[in-house]
Parts: structure tokens; C-alpha cells; sequence
């Protein structure tokens, strides 16, 4: 009752509510925008110059995809370096990666309509795309930004002979191409396009026995690219060197996996050489890396046929003649017959040749009259056509027992031979 009471102390009551105020103005304020730790900055952390230099090892040592992403953290870092964007174009055309390598070559074009690089790396990325005109447009404007650039003259000399390959090519375009070879060597003997280029012409205008040096030249400068090995192998087994085209391709395969090219051309090659066994492996792993493409789909048909499973055969054939959908519901475009393509023709009668062996003569007997009406002038289409009709009429005679392998004669290996390598040529003297 009689406790003194004791005033406030209004200095700590006043200082107290500093303090609340501001730590909850820090919590609310200053905290979110304070990198935690053990998270990445949501930006790059390295110089651009980090990137593109662990991009070029990356390319060194063919790791491809790697050396895409490097130089793709590389522009994220700089935007605005058209050297970058023309770097990763170059990559991802070895890649195989076209379609993004013209949008990186352009990209440098947009932040510098003059680049010489810019210009040509669209056009090699054109070239592969079947699109030969306006790659000459893309080359040509390059070479005009700067007559001296190696690399430029290289691509120039490639997309000349694919001009000629697929019928779009001017006259003295041949000629056009040998010259655009000699010139990059002249310029840059020392860089892979250079001799690559050269190379190319060599092995397009039948010279195979000169190609091979010229793409062991390129490979001296870097051997971890799989295009070169392709290259390569497609010379040896052109000149009949079977176990070192095979070599080749084994090499391509090593350095990338995923694509179907080297295990395709190796199935080819065994099949040349009668091993349809081996051949038959080799086509199943390459519709296994991809389902959806047609040719692929069409040679494991020829190589089931070769082995004698006439109904795998027919089951992969038929995608070629009549389309439909992987076992994943990814669609499998046709493919038409049409002159000049044995190919194509082959998949055809092969198709009709494993039919007739079913007994399957109404569908065969349809194939054989397409041969006959639309490639008349292919003498190993019409020969197997014929040999339908007679297997279908024989039929008729009587039920005959499925033999264990396809009569040799049946499909002719020397078409095999000519499938082996997918690079038309023509004949000149570089």
C-alpha cells in the first residue's frame, strides 16, 4: 500500500521501439535482396572471354554439345558479340545442328550486317539444308564483305558441288568449285574447312585416292570430329578398303554416338561385303537412334530381307511405301519412287520381292507395275520387278516352302555397293 510507484524510463521505451521498427524494416527491405548462400547468382558470374575459350577446348576434344552450351553461356554473358553467335554457328553446323546454326549466323548479322564470318557460316548452314541458292546468295555476299576469307572460299566450293549434286548448279559450276578449293588452301592450308573443302571436291569429282589425304589433313588439325571420320570411310569404301572405311566409322561413332550416320554406313558397308548378319545389327541400332527416318527404316528392311525374315522385312518396308507411325506414334513420312534415286528403288523391290515370298501376290504384283510405270530406265529395278511377276505367277502353280535365304541373285549387291556411300559424283580433274 504504501510501495512507491516508479516513473518510466521514456529514453529505453523510445529506443525499444527503434530497434522493432528497424529490424522489421531490414527483414522486409534489406534480406530479399541479399544473395543467399549455396544459391547461384541469377546472373553469370564469368567474363564472356571464360566461356568462349572453355568452348574452344570443349570443340578440341569433339565434345560438340558441350562446346555449344559454353559458347551459349557465352552470349548470355555478352550479348552483343557477334563473334560469339558466329563461333557457335560454326559448332553447331560440325553438330549437325542446321537449322539453329543459321539462326546464330544471323543473329551476328543483325548486330553486324558486314561480317564476312557471319555471312558465311549462314551459308554453310543453308547448304546443308538443301537450300543451294540462297546459300550462293549468303557466300557470295560474304566473299564480296572480304575476297580474302579462307573459310568463306571453302564453303563457297562445297555448296557449288551440292548445287551440281541436286541439279540446281549453273554450268562451269564443277570448275567454279575446284577453283574455290585451291583458293582456301592457297589462303589457310592449315584450317579444317580448308581442307575439307578440298577434300570434298576430290571425293565429288571421283577422285577418292587424293580426297583421303586431304581429310587426314583436316583430321591432323583436330581428329575428334565425326564428320571427318564419315568422310573418310566413305573414301576407303568407295576405293573398296572395307576394314578401314569400317575403321572410320567406328571412330565417327565414338565421338558421337547418337548418330545414326556412322552405324547406317557401316551396316552398308558389311552388306557390300556379304556379312548381312553384321549389317543387320548395325541397321537396328541406327533406326534405334532414329525411329522416324524413312531411308534408315528402308535399309534394316533390306537387311531383314537379306537374313531371310521376310515378314520384319515387309513390316519395316512398308513405312517407306506407304508411311505410318513408330512404336511411339511418331509419324514416318513415305517416300515416292522417282528416277535416278536406286535407293529408293531398292527399298521398292525389295519390298515386293519379300511380299512375293509371303505369298503376298496382290500387293507385290502393285509394286512391280510402280517400278515398271514410273523408273522404267532403272535396269536393277525393272530386272527385280520381273523377278516378282515370275515368283507371283510360280505361286499360282504351286504353294511353294519358304527357302531359309533369299536366292543371291535376287537382290543385287552391286546396288548395295553404290548405296554405300550417299555422295554422288562426277567426273573431272581438279
Amino acid at each position: 500500500m504504501n510501495h512507491k510507484r516508479t516513473r518510466p524510463n521514456w529514453f529505453r521505451i523510445i529506443l525499444l521501439c527503434l530497434l522493432v521498427l528497424g529490424g522489421a524494416y531490414v527483414n522486409r527491405y534489406i534480406l530479399p535482396n541479399q544473395p543467399q548462400l549455396g544459391v547461384p547468382s541469377p546472373t553469370p558470374t564469368r567474363a564472356s572471354e571464360a566461356f568462349i575459350t572453355e568452348a574452344e577446348e570443349l570443340f578440341k576434344a569433339g565434345k560438340l554439345v558441350p562446346a555449344i552450351a559454353a559458347y551459349e553461356q557465352a552470349i548470355l554473358s555478352k550479348p552483343d558479340n557477334p563473334a560469339a553467335y558466329i563461333a557457335l554457328a560454326r559448332v553447331q553446323v560440325w553438330a549437325g545442328r542446321y537449322p539453329e546454326a543459321q539462326e546464330s549466323a544471323e543473329s551476328a548479322i543483325l548486330l553486324n550486317a558486314d561480317n564476312s564470318m557471319a555471312h558465311a557460316v549462314k551459308a554453310w548452314a543453308l547448304d546443308f539444308q538443301g537450300e543451294t541458292l540462297r546459300a550462293e546468295d549468303s557466300i557470295k555476299r560474304a566473299l564480296e564483305l572480304d575476297p580474302n576469307n579462307a573459310i568463306a572460299h571453302a564453303y563457297y566450293a562445297e555448296i557449288l558441288i551440292d548445287a551440281n549434286n541436286n541439279g540446281t548448279g549453273a554450268i562451269g559450276g564443277i570448275e567454279k568449285a575446284i577453283e574455290e578449293s585451291n583458293i582456301a588452301i592457297g589462303l589457310a592450308p592449315d584450317l579444317i574447312e580448308s581442307r575439307r573443302a578440298r577434300g570434298y571436291v576430290l571425293e565429288n569429282t571421283g577422285n577418292y585416292q587424293e580426297a583421303i589425304p586431304e581429310y587426314k589433313a583436316a583430321l591432323a588439325i583436330n581428329n575428334n570430329i565425326a564428320d571427318l571420320h564419315l568422310a573418310l570411310g566413305r573414301n576407303y569404301s568407295r576405293l573398296s578398303i572395307y576394314d578401314q572405311a569400317i575403321a572410320a566409322y567406328t571412330d565417327a561413332n565414338a565421338l558421337n554416338p547418337e548418330d545414326h550416320m556412322p552405324d547406317y554406313l557401316t551396316s552398308r558397308t558389311y552388306a557390300t561385303i556379304g556379312e548381312f548378319s553384321k549389317a543387320m545389327q548395325f541397321a537396328e541400332t541406327a533406326v534405334g537412334n532414329t525411329p522416324t527416318n524413312t531411308n534408315l527404316r528402308g535399309n534394316l528392311g533390306v537387311m531383314y530381307y537379306r537374313n531371310a525374315y521376310f515378314e520384319e522385312a515387309v513390316e519395316e518396308l512398308e513405312y517407306v511405301v506407304n508411311g505410318g507411325f513408330t512404336e511411339d506414334g511418331d509419324p514416318v513420312e513415305a517416300i515416292n519412287l522417282a528416277p535416278n534415286n536406286s535407293l529408293v528403288a531398292e527399298y521398292y523391290f525389295t519390298y515386293g520381292l519379300a511380299l512375293s515370298r509371303l505369298n503376298k501376290c496382290s500387293e507385290a504384283l502393285e509394286i512391280a507395275q510402280s517400278i515398271l510405270a514410273s523408273i522404267p530406265t532403272d535396269e536393277l529395278a525393272v530386272e527385280n520387278a520381273n523377278e516378282i511377276v515370275n515368283r507371283c505367277q510360280q505361286n499360282l502353280e504351286q504353294t511353294p516352302t519358304p527357302p531359309t535365304s533369299p536366292e543371291p541373285d535376287a537382290v543385287s549387291t552391286e546396288s548395295l555397293d553404290e548405296i554405300a556411300t550417299s555422295t554422288p559424283t562426277v567426273t573431272a580433274t581438279p
